[in-house]
């Protein structure tokens, strides 16, 4: 188990993270999501021992995290910390990169280990290519494989897939949270993509401004936001004014009926693919809802809840 107690961190004069605790159970996937700037690059680093902590303490198992005044190199080798960066050697190839701390004393295991872990990220096919030559997408591919190789007890991914292709991010999270479940690799991802979120977390927590507003699992995080912070990070949100209260509505939940005390004039038609996202005003609140057709700019429509 991971165990955050009570963490604070500055740089400088300035507190990046403040009296942060949570604990993860072995095995399980944490999400960490927030707006830029929010420390969630920084409590990955502070986990992985980067940097010294000013108060509390970081236990992983029964070992406690110690920062750079207590190792002559920053890092615990039983956690692998993948960096926005990628941290690649340019001048060998892609084989070479992943292989890298792997040992040589059994050439064949070695090489076995290296074709999976090239199937799991889909670069195969640049086994011999090297790495000045990718693009920034193959190259987060490859440093994903990387830190996988020698099966880490605790992963840190840090906007893990932020330069890889829509058509690919998908495929390829799949394998890669496929291959952690089934390796019971403990995982803390930092991220801005809400599918990472719901579909691969077990845990979330929400920070904002070096501290943690909500935590709990995906599915109530999603369903019941306390506060329009947190129900933004996931896409569109309606804080709308109902009846004396302040309702936080995702634009999936407002249909149009035939009659509803909240009329609301259209502003603007988007296209979606499967459905159009409709801008319009309630009262002088900005309000979106979903349609399956488009609506013209002045139309009025009656909305309800559902």
């Amino acid at each position: 188990m991971l165990q955050v107690n009570s963490i604070s961190f500055s740089y400088l004069e300035s507190t990046i993270i403040s009296s942060l605790s949570f604990t993860l159970e072995k095995g399980k996937t944490l999400a960490v999501i927030g707006e830029s700037g929010c420390g969630k690059s920084t409590l990955l680093k502070l986990i992985y021992g980067l940097y010294d902590l000013n108060e509390g303490q970081i236990i992983w198992g029964e070992q406690e995290v110690l920062g750079p005044k207590f190792h002559l190199i920053p890092g615990m080798e039983y956690m692998k910390y993948l960096a926005q960066d990628f941290d690649l050697m340019p001048f060998i190839t892609v084989s070479e990169n992943i292989g890298k701390y792997l040992s040589n004393f059994y050439p064949e295991q070695k090489k076995e280990r290296i074709q999976e872990l090239l199937r799991i990220v889909e670069m195969e096919e640049y086994a011999h290519v090297k790495a000045k030559y990718l693009s920034g997408g193959q190259m987060q591919r490859v440093a994903i494989a990387r830190v996988l190789a020698l099966e880490p007890q605790l992963l840190l991914l840090d906007e893990p897939f932020s330069h890889i292709d829509n058509f690919r991010k998908n495929s390829l999270r799949r394998k890669l949270f496929a291959y952690l479940n089934e390796k019971g690799i403990t995982t803390i991802i930092a991220t801005h993509d809400s599918t990472d979120v719901l579909s691969f977390a077990h845990d979330v927590i929400v920070m904002k401004e070096g501290t943690i507003l909500e935590q709990n699992d995906p599915v109530t995080l999603y369903q019941n936001p306390q506060i329009r912070y947190t129900a933004s990070l996931f896409g569109d949100v309606n804080e709308v004014i109902w009846e004396g209260k302040t309702i936080l509505v995702y634009p999936h939940q407002l249909k149009v009926v035939s009659q509803s005390g909240l009329k609301a004039t259209v502003v603007f038609s988007y296209f979606r693919g499967s459905h159009y996202l409709i801008e319009a005003v309630f009262e002088s609140q900005s309000v979106f809802f979903e349609s399956e057709t488009a609506h013209e700019k002045g139309d009025e429509v009656f909305l309800s809840f559902t």
